[in-house]
């Protein structure tokens, strides 16, 4: 008896050995619990969201994650692009509701369950993309605390049940959504992607948009994140959360999204429907925005958008609006109340700089890099800020006010740079970025200091506090933009 005996103890680890499933926590509140009642509310989302035609690859979709019947119509808009596609793989990188920790936690358990069935995590592909401190594989934000689930991720799976059946699933939860995490976890997605040849890979960002304004506060507060995604500026998009200037809940997975797809050639990015609860409800005190995106991998180049101008008339406004908030505040020591709304393109959220020189040499320089606030507002705050808060001069004086001249710098939205052999001296300017340093140089730098691109790149760097050498590494990121550049007349002699 003894051998037998031995077998069954050889056998005993194995036979308890349990596969960790995570259970659905949020059925029957945030969708329904009846599998044929669940099918049958998706497909008739999906079914009444006829998807337009898309000449490219969808690679990525950006979804809410509401209740069914609040954001349900929303997520159907991107759902339906994807239906009777076939994917090996999902990764959904989902915000913390529930649980509070700081890294981004890839789940380290066998699958996910709704009432549609069993989704299997693709164990392999999570470890591959963990590294660090940073990004972890861990149950944090996946399992069920006390009552209460996580629901941001698990709202997406009945959505790809039925739209594109078996699949594997990547789940990721972000407990730290900083520009940084963001971009570690993008990267190794995209990694693992571009080495996973042969097999498709579906990105899907949960996020909703701004919680509890009005409907009208909600929409123009929404709108801010929209412009920001349409317009690929996720750098601006990652301080603007972080400073909670803008709203997403999710902005953290969007950003991620962003910078993954980037990586695997998606440069298309598609609003495919953006609304409210307040339209689903009626109640348009305090609501709840959604949204959902393509992110597409275009057939071929896309034209280049139409670009930022503004006329003499507008220029001539901002310049006087620089001028006067400068002795204002240097007279006064106060900023100036009064801020011009005659033109459409002052109210339109925009970086801006203003330089001040005295006898052709510079006197001061600050500026905003991101659209934090109205281009008219802008001017008017960095304007005072050049005259007496540049580190690098004593504040100006009553004495100087009649021989400064104003230069005024708009800027475009920022956009990472794929190729360094790209970058026109003259035409660009350039955001270098490594963690927590940052340095901006505009485009009228370079042609007044008379640099090549090589040098304009190395003086970059220096400008954050980084080794000249360091656009070359891979842990430096380059953005470049572009500014429509003005100034006045010099001060009389």
């Amino acid at each position: 008896m003894a051998l037998p005996l031995l077998f069954l103890c050889l056998l005993w680890p194995l036979s308890c050995a349990r596969a960790q499933t995570r259970p659905a926590a949020v059925a029957g509140s945030f969708y329904p619990a009846d599998p044929k009642e669940l099918a049958k509310v998706v497909d008739d989302l999906v079914g009444h969201a006829p998807p337009p035609a898309i000449e490219g690859t969808v690679q990525t979709l950006v979804e809410p994650h509401a209740g069914y019947e609040f954001s349900g119509g929303v997520a159907a808009h991107g759902y339906a692009l994807v239906k009777g596609k076939h994917f090996d793989r999902v990764v959904i990188i989902a915000p913390s509701h529930v649980d509070g920790f700081s890294f981004v936690s890839v789940y380290n358990g066998d699958a996910y369950q709704t009432p549609l069935g069993t989704v299997p995590v693709d164990k392999a592909f999570c470890r591959k993309i963990v590294g660090g401190d940073m990004v972890q594989l861990s149950t944090r934000g996946h399992v069920i605390e006390g009552e209460r689930g996580e629901h941001a991720l698990e709202d997406q799976l009945p959505f790809l049940q039925r739209t594109i059946g078996d699949f594997k699933l990547v789940p990721i939860v972000m407990g730290d959504q900083s520009y940084e995490a963001c971009r570690r976890l993008g990267l190794a997605i995209a990694r693992e992607i571009k080495a996973s040849k042969g097999t498709g890979t579906l990105i899907v960002a949960s996020s909703d948009l701004s919680h509890f304004h009005t409907y009208d506060e909600a929409v123009k507060l929404d709108h801010k994140t929209l412009r920001a995604i349409g317009e690929w500026d996720y750098l601006s998009m990652a301080e603007n959360f972080e400073r909670r200037i803008w709203e997403a809940c999710g902005g953290g997975p969007i950003v991620a999204a962003m910078i993954a797809s980037e990586r695997l050639g998606a440069a298309e990015p598609r609003l495919m429907k953006y609304a409210n609860s307040g339209d689903v409800t009626g109640d348009k005190s305090r609501v709840v925005g959604y949204s959902a995106w393509a992110f597409i991998k275009p057939i071929k180049p896309l034209p280049g958008g139409p670009q930022f101008s503004l006329t003499a008339a507008e220029k001539d406004g901002l310049l006087k609006l620089a001028r006067e908030s400068v002795e204002s505040a240097v007279k006064d020591r106060k900023l100036y109340p009064d801020v011009p709304v005659q033109f459409e393109s002052f109210n339109q959220e925009r970086g801006a700089f203003v330089t001040l020189k005295e006898r052709g040499e510079l006197r001061g320089c600050i500026g905003y890099i991101s659209p934090v606030r109205p281009l008219a507002e802008t001017v008017r705050n960095v304007a005072a800020a050049a005259a007496l808060q540049d580190s690098r001069f004593p504040p100006v004086g009553v004495d100087e006010l009649g021989k400064l001249q104003y230069e005024i710098s708009v800027l475009s939205p920022l956009r990472r740079v794929l190729d360094t052999g790209q970058i026109q001296v003259g035409r660009d300017g350039l955001v270098m970025k490594r963690d927590d340093k940052l340095g901006l140089l505009l485009p009228q730098v370079p042609v007044e200091e008379h640099w090549d691109r090589k040098t304009f790149l190395e003086q970059t760097c220096r400008k954050a506090g980084l080794p000249p050498d360091a656009w070359q590494e891979a842990d430096t990121d380059i953005f470049s933009f572009t500014a429509v550049v003005f100034d006045g007349p010099p001060p009389a002699r």
